[in-house]
């Protein structure tokens, strides 16, 4: 006997932040790269380093060792020093899409990061919200890393 549980629960996800770096768009884009790669910090601050293949149809991942590791998504558009664009499953393991943007814009001697998460497919309930706070995260980190720099 086969016994069969249809269900349908879509999600979806739109999510934009924004932040003033003191930093040119270059530096700014350049600490991007390391902050989403190898200084990447998971949520709770500890390291969460990954790999970002930073051409287009590069991946993002992290790599575990001994062939484990975790695949977040390609780099689906990258125009340095303005845009990086990355679509994948990214964080999550449901059946979803997302696409992720970070675009630079001067702002005087500054630098404006937009960041946009845009996700559909089956998002557990409850489980986006954490979202807001790994990518404010992120964003920090990138700021961090250009005040130390």
């Amino acid at each position: 006997m086969v016994t069969t549980d249809i269900q349908t629960r879509e999600s979806h996800l739109d999510l934009t932040q924004e932040i003033l770096v003191r930093s040119s768009l270059a530096s700014t884009f350049d600490a991007l790269l390391e902050q989403m790669g190898p200084g990447n910090q998971g949520h709770t601050g500890q390291p969460l380093p990954m790999i970002l293949e930073a051409w287009p149809g590069g991946r993002w991942f992290r790599d575990l060792g001994d062939s484990n590791g975790h695949f977040w998504g390609h780099v689906q558009a990258i125009k340095r020093p303005t845009l990086l664009e990355i679509t994948g499953p990214l964080m999550l393991s449901f059946p979803v899409v997302s696409n992720v943007q970070y675009r630079l814009t001067a702002a005087g001697e500054d630098t404006l990061i937009t960041l946009h998460h845009a996700a559909y497919g089956l998002i557990p309930d409850g489980y986006s919200d954490g979202f807001s706070q790994g990518w404010t995260q992120m964003l920090e980190g990138v700021k961090r890393r250009l005040r130390t720099a």
